[in-house]
């Protein structure tokens, strides 16, 4: 048996620039987007929650069979917080959250403020 660098998984947390406020209000192209990033590699969805507030502004909790995907935005700043997480029980995910983090970076057309990896 080979015991992993990060045996629990990784865990990335982003605070995001973005110019482009509609991306911040427009929960239904977020929540597609998603979609087909879960399709793509190959990651299991359990259940989706959301909430849109009175200023467009959007929360999104994806929770996965690996872990979850989860984002806030903020228009009236122009900012956003994602925090992706999976786990490495049945493999190593440290590279889907990488690519994942990236995936995401460009669909927002994203600065990134703030970007911190942890290793569960």
């Amino acid at each position: 048996m080979t015991i992993q660098a990060n045996p629990l998984g990784l865990h990335q947390l982003l605070t995001l620039h973005v110019e482009d406020h509609k991306k911040l209000i427009q929960v239904e192209e977020f929540v597609g987007f998603t979609e087909t990033l879960l399709k793509k590699y190959n990651l299991e969805k359990v259940g989706i929650a959301s909430h849109v507030f009175d200023n467009k502004s959007y929360t999104v909790s994806f929770c996965l069979m690996e872990s979850h995907i989860c984002i806030h935005t903020w228009p009236e700043n122009k900012n956003l917080a994602l925090d992706i997480y999976l786990c490495n029980y049945s493999q190593d995910n440290t590279e889907k959250v990488r690519q994942l983090a990236q995936e995401y970076i460009a669909f927002f057309g994203a600065k990134i403020l703030k970007q911190v990896e942890i290793d569960r």
